[in-house]
């Protein structure tokens, strides 16, 4: 497009490609009104003259001999032709044409004359424009219905013409001075303006890769302030993000180191021992061991991954979601002889979300409960959608959540002290439940001692 390159422009290009056209426009505007302007005013004082001279004539008119008489006013003319610089022709005749004195053939007036009533207009008067001025009167004063007397004074143009184009050349000459210096200094203002955002510019630029400072707002002016605010909160936001990524880092490094470290001494010992009920023990003990650094793992990977991914907001059937959990834990209820079930209507549940990362949540929650509940206990999965809401749940009668690690819901690595996990379980269902704007709650029922906690995010 032929506009498509103003986007790449500067801001004082933009700003003089949309300013100065529009200044031109207005200054084109108001020349059009200054030529009327002095046109009315050339034609206002100029025939003020043509009139002075029409009175002139009609007092040096008489009818006392009998017929009509002019006496010129030759000073009066020699003055009126020298300030019109040029031709000057004057007409005196009765309205019928019979008596005629000066210069013949003088345009009439477009319109009818009023006695009494002075008419000035343009013509031609052999080849020459000329402005006239006809002024009408009774020959004699005292029969206003009789005989009436018509005064035609006529002078060039070129004066009048001259003095409207010199007024218009000034005018013009003002406006494009005017528009010359606004242009400047909308120019100059505009570098003047963005010195603080050039100067905030440079010193980004000049910064290191991880400094994640924010920018200092002093002198800053206040059209400004909102922009380096906005910019300011991202940093902040990033260098947070930063520190809880590198704090995560730090963590689970740790965390795989031990298990690991584990591995290798049991695998040491393994490869030592030449009993073969040892060794078959060492061997089920690595297996365990690597099985739960393998959980440590997919919930690192978890963890991770609700988040920095995009959040997928599918619909899915939340009875598909708690029974596919419930098959991938019921061989490791069964090994601990524990009673896993479900408790869903039978219609569909149909909700919205992250149907894989309410998964995992709900995977975690379930498998704590399982993990924590002695042998021949009881976790039932439960799953509803209310008026605003929709919930998964998860009931055991086992001896619930300790209270500290309650308090510290959400933080990584917490876990009861005598708890084989990592610690990765409930900082994945509350990532979960924060990335769907929902929330974890906890019920104690002292009647029954059943501890349910209840993962619910708003319907969309």
């Amino acid at each position: 497009m032929p506009w498509k390159w103003i986007e790449k422009a500067s801001l004082r290009l933009r700003l003089l490609v949309l300013l100065l056209p529009t200044m031109a426009l207005v200054m084109l505007s108001n020349l059009w009104f200054a030529h009327s302007d002095a046109l009315s005013a050339g034609n206002a004082a100029y025939d003020r003259s043509l009139l002075g001279a029409i009175k002139s004539l009609d007092l040096n008119t008489s009818t006392a001999s009998g017929g009509l008489s002019v006496e010129l006013p030759y000073r009066l003319f020699e003055f009126f032709q020298l300030t019109a610089s040029g031709h000057v022709y004057f007409r005196v005749a009765t309205a019928d044409n019979l008596v005629e004195i000066g210069h013949p053939d003088l345009p009439p007036p477009p319109h009818p004359l009023r006695s009494g009533e002075p008419q000035f207009y343009d013509a031609q008067y052999f080849g020459e424009s000329v402005r006239i001025g006809a002024f009408m009167r009774p020959l004699e004063p005292t029969q206003p219905n009789g005989e009436q007397l018509v005064i035609q004074v006529a002078e060039s143009t070129k004066p009048r013409e001259k003095f409207t184009q010199d007024l218009l050349l000034r005018a013009a000459w003002r406006d494009f001075w005017l528009w010359s210096i606004t242009g400047l200094a909308v120019v100059l203002g505009l570098s003047l303006a963005l010195r603080p955002l050039t100067r905030l510019a440079a010193q980004m630029g000049q910064r290191q890769t991880h400094d994640l400072r924010t920018l200092p707002t002093n002198g800053l002016p206040q059209d400004l302030r909102p922009l380096v605010d906005v910019v300011n909160e991202q940093l902040a936001r990033t260098q947070k993000l930063v520190d809880e990524r590198r704090a995560f880092i730090d963590d689970a490094s740790h965390q795989l180191r031990t298990p690991l470290t584990v591995l290798k001494t049991q695998l040491d010992y393994t490869l030592r021992e030449s009993d073969p009920n040892r060794r078959q023990s060492a061997l089920q003990a690595l297996s365990d061991e690597l099985t739960h650094a393998i959980r440590a793992t997919n919930q690192l990977l978890t963890l991770g991954q609700s988040d920095a991914t995009q959040l997928r907001d599918e619909p899915f059937d939340l009875g598909d979601l708690v029974r596919s959990v419930a098959m991938a834990l019921l061989p490791l209820a069964r090994a601990n002889g524990q009673d896993l079930g479900v408790d869903l209507p039978q219609s569909p549940l149909m909700a919205r979300g992250d149907r894989h990362l309410l998964e995992q949540a709900l995977l975690n929650v379930a498998h704590n409960a399982l993990a924590h509940n002695p042998r021949q206990g009881s976790v039932t999965l439960r799953a509803g959608i209310n008026d605003q809401t929709q919930w998964i749940s998860v009931t055991d009668d086992g001896p619930g959540i300790p209270a500290d690690v309650v308090s510290r819901w959400g933080q990584r690595f917490v876990k009861s002290k005598h708890s084989r996990g990592s610690g990765l379980g409930l900082a994945i269902t509350h990532s979960v439940m924060q990335r769907h704007a929902g929330q974890v709650k906890t019920l104690v029922n002292p009647g029954d001692h059943l501890h349910t906690v209840t993962l619910e995010w708003p319907q969309a």
